[in-house]
């Protein structure tokens, strides 16, 4: 496996650990000044002064959507966008308190790891079978268009793994019957693609289409849930996914990021997440079947999405845009594999230096990509950055 650079770490080293620890304590305080609210990476569908002139039309939303998203300056306070709080946000957000728990035992950011937890409970989306969460805005994808408050099967297993990570960390039964429920909503709210021996899990109720990440990340919190209850049919069906996503594994051990002719992309935190899913099957379940699959997808993942200096890379074949996402995720998924790679804390704590280093503003908050050296989108998005570090940074810091 590629290595990337030659910085020291050993757990207990004081430097790092100062320094993520002071990133957090920035971050922190900037969530708490902003009351937890910030813009979001695709809610431009939310721009109340131009939504009508797309006349209901999927390229106009389009158009709009990836304008307000990819202009380099933050154009949403003139079009009408206001900040507000995500779901998906507040389950990272969650995540992280719980870590820094861990890592300090101080119940301040236990207080806040519950407040947040309950505010997730009284935000769930009505009128389904389970504990699910979806977007505060319409969403206009490649392959369908999505209303406010549809429940993602992404949004929803990562929200229910804060929710074990609290049931794991506090004891409380409430939390693990959340995360219960949301696999509940998992196997009777959303369709499924069977394939042979293998199914794909569908990332919305009303989705039709073969995702990857979505149909990976279901799979982890059903394996989770079951090791917690022994509920047989969570781990039949995670299996079963798990097997559509290794049975569609490219031959350089990657993987697309879905399987329709418009999805075939390889990125790096995509790419993580699905790795994340697989690993949490095993530790969950002790299955190893998937070990192969696994470990050279990690491989392909490690030796392409890096450069030297620990610069998380995009996409496969190109570096730019350099996206906090990225980091976020690199920085989570090589602190969850120190356990199978004894180098991947080293390049956590290599990424986690470069994007301190390089994406966050003296204020506290992250930016949201950098295109070149000299144009930066510094636009604050809370569940794609903001939430996302934190919950990276306190892993981090935990293992540190």
């Amino acid at each position: 496996m590629a290595s990337a650079g030659s910085v020291a770490i050993t757990r207990g080293s004081t430097a790092p650990k100062q320094e993520v620890f002071a990133s957090i304590r920035r971050l922190s305080d900037w969530l708490e000044k902003n009351n937890y609210s910030a813009y979001d990476t695709f809610d431009g569908l939310n721009a109340r002064f131009l939504r009508p002139f797309t006349f209901n039309n999927s390229f106009l939303r389009t158009v709009l959507q990836q304008g307000v998203r990819r202009f380099p300056i933050n154009l949403r306070p003139i079009l009408g966008i206001s900040k507000s709080h995500s779901s998906k946000g507040m389950g990272f957000i969650a995540r992280g308190f719980i870590r820094l728990h861990q890592a300090t035992n101080d119940t301040a950011w236990r207080d806040k790891a519950v407040s947040t937890l309950n505010w997730l409970i009284e935000n769930r989306c009505p009128g389904y079978s389970g504990a699910c969460w979806g977007n505060h805005f319409d969403y206009q994808s490649r392959s369908a268009f999505v209303t406010e408050n549809t429940p993602s099967v992404v949004w929803t297993s990562l929200i229910g793994h804060a929710f074990l990570d609290a049931y794991e960390r506090f004891h409380t039964e409430a939390f693990l019957d959340v995360a219960t429920s949301s696999c509940e909503f998992i196997q009777r709210d959303l369709g499924t693609f069977a394939e042979k021996d293998a199914l794909c899990i569908g990332y919305f109720p009303t989705s039709h289409h073969q995702v990857h990440n979505a149909n990976t990340l279901a799979a982890s919190l059903l394996a989770r849930t079951y090791s917690l209850t022994r509920k047989e049919s969570y781990q039949a069906m995670a299996q079963k996914a798990l097997q559509y996503t290794a049975n569609h594994q490219r031959p350089d051990a990657s993987w697309y990021y879905g399987e329709a002719p418009n999805l075939c992309w390889v990125d790096n935190f995509h790419t993580a997440y699905v790795l994340d899913s697989f690993k949490h099957y095993t530790d969950s379940t002790g299955d190893s079947r998937f070990d192969k699959i696994l470990m050279n997808g990690y491989a392909y993942w490690k030796d392409t999405f890096f450069l030297s200096d620990g610069t998380p890379r995009y996409y496969n074949r190109k570096t730019l845009p350099l996206d906090i996402q990225c980091s976020a995720q690199a920085i989570d998924t090589l602190v969850f594999f120190q356990d199978r790679d004894s180098d991947s804390l080293r390049l956590a704590v290599k990424v986690a230096q470069w994007t301190i280093s390089r994406m966050q503003d003296p204020s506290g908050y992250f930016y949201y990509r950098r295109y070149a050296p000299w144009l930066v989108n510094k636009t604050a998005t809370l569940h794609w950055g903001q939430a996302t570090m934190l919950c990276a940074l306190a892993g981090l810091y935990r293992s540190l």
